[in-house]
């Protein structure tokens, strides 16, 4: 099973970027998927997770309003719209499967599998 994440770099405060996590050797519709971050110094962090078939999903309060998730099950990829970054936003950014029942995990311990990691860095 690979993870792939992308689109991570720098940007401006205010600015956006969308991430990317490109899913192979699993039936990707069979697993919840989710973005996490960790900030130099801080702990692991849930952001947003979405369930097996994209009808439900689930944001950290930090997040709301400002990032999006969506996958596209035909094309194996799930996506994380940011906006309105913050320099608190800094961390890299890693994405992950999960074949828990459930409607979203929002629990790292219960993910099967890791991407490793795209680098998000928002200046002020």
């Amino acid at each position: 099973v690979q993870l792939q994440a992308s689109g991570g770099g720098l940007v401006q405060a205010g600015g956006s970027l969308r991430l990317s996590c490109a899913a192979s050797g699993l039936t990707f519709s069979s697993y919840g998927m989710g973005w996490f971050r960790q900030a130099p110094g801080k702990e692991h962090e849930f952001v947003l997770g979405i369930s097996r078939r994209g009808g439900s999903t689930s944001y950290a309060d930090s997040v709301k309003g400002r990032f999006t998730i969506s996958r596209d099950n035909a094309k194996y990829t799930m996506y994380l719209q940011m906006n309105s970054l913050k320099p608190d936003d800094t961390a890299v950014y890693y994405c992950a499967a999960t074949s828990r029942l459930g409607l979203v995990i929002t629990e790292p311990t219960w993910y099967d599998f890791w991407g490793q990691g795209t680098l998000v860095t928002v200046s002020s």
